[in-house]
């Protein structure tokens, strides 16, 4: 497929008192045509930075970057009408309508005004076009940016979480205006925390972590590569949980407790649990391979999962950049 984005080795890095950071340390990432593309990584990890520096809000300290086909930001004017991007939280002015904040854009932008119903029909804001941006909630202001987004009809549209402030309603109807989007013929770079919607509306992703990337491709392949030896196990009713757990755990197995469950970690030869328990005269009644999904296989690839015990700290794992 031809690429709509890429981007190879991009550096940027910030000097302060504290010393040298390196918000972007080598970054890759390469979004193909008529895509949906996830970019996941944890707070302060370098996506916002990606973004900024992509849209030429940032100079990079080196690196490649393209957006169809063309050489950024040297000649970002020639492709910029065919980009549509929200980056961090939009703002708008209260006492517009969202009808009028959207014709002003049109009219900046060179775009035709009939182009203001069409997308505020897509956002679902139709009915409350003509009231007050200040009587909006946030996850109304944040189907405003969109909708100031797709004015331009873009062949490239960034999102940075779209859902932000959005109701299950809400998001679920913004997953389906990505995939409609998509299918259109559009490429669409969405970058979200929530894993579960990432994972169900996107072809292939990009995870990022302290500058760098630590995986890429199809949904998929990425869950595929990290797929889990862990089997979940049920017992006849009324058998002692606890008691069967510690029975595995004497002969090596890494145990984990639910509430009528337990998941054996290291389960590489599941035959091993029934016959075990069976010895004890203990019967399984469900072993099910546990599949990876894309939030545990994020907190694994970025070192951002929580540990027992400790308070991870905002940008811990990004801020080993300092000093160094």
């Amino acid at each position: 497929m031809e690429a709509v984005l890429e981007i190879a080795g991009l550096q940027k890095t910030y000097r302060s008192r504290k010393g040298v950071r390196r918000a972007l340390d080598g970054f890759d990432m390469v979004v193909e045509a008529g895509q949906v593309h996830g970019f996941l990584g944890p707070n302060g990890s370098g996506k916002t930075t990606t973004l900024r520096t992509l849209l030429g809000l940032i100079r990079p300290n080196g690196g490649r970057m393209a957006i169809l086909g063309r050489e950024v930001p040297e000649h970002l004017p020639a492709v910029a009408g065919q980009v549509g991007a929200i980056v961090e939280s939009p703002q708008f002015f209260g006492n517009f309508t969202a009808w009028d904040t959207l014709s002003l854009l049109a009219d900046a932008g060179g775009v035709r005004r009939q182009r203001v119903e069409a997308v505020l029909e897509l956002v679902g804001l139709r009915d409350r076009g003509k009231d007050r941006v200040r009587t909006y909630s946030l996850g109304m202001k944040q189907r405003l940016a969109v909708a100031s987004a797709l004015l331009k009809e873009p062949k490239l549209l960034i999102l940075d979480e779209p859902a932000n402030g959005l109701d299950p309603g809400g998001i679920r109807e913004m997953r389906t205006l990505m995939r409609t989007l998509s299918e259109s013929g559009m490429t669409v770079l969405l970058s979200s925390h929530i894993l579960g919607e990432i994972q169900l509306i996107c072809d292939s992703v990009t995870i990022i972590a302290a500058g760098k990337r630590v995986a890429t491709g199809s949904v998929a392949d990425v869950l595929a590569s990290h797929a889990s030896s862990s089997v979940r196990v049920r017992l006849e009713p009324g058998i002692d949980l606890l008691g069967a757990a510690e029975i595995l755990r004497a002969k090596g197995a890494q145990v984990d407790l639910g509430t009528d469950f337990f998941t054996v970690g290291n389960a590489n030869n599941p035959a091993q649990i029934t016959r075990i328990l069976a010895e004890s005269q203990i019967y399984v009644s469900e072993l099910t391979p546990a599949s990876a999904d894309l939030e545990s296989v994020f907190l694994e690839l970025t070192g951002t999962a929580p540990v027992d015990g400790q308070n991870r700290q905002v940008d811990q794992v990004a801020a080993a950049g300092w000093g160094q």
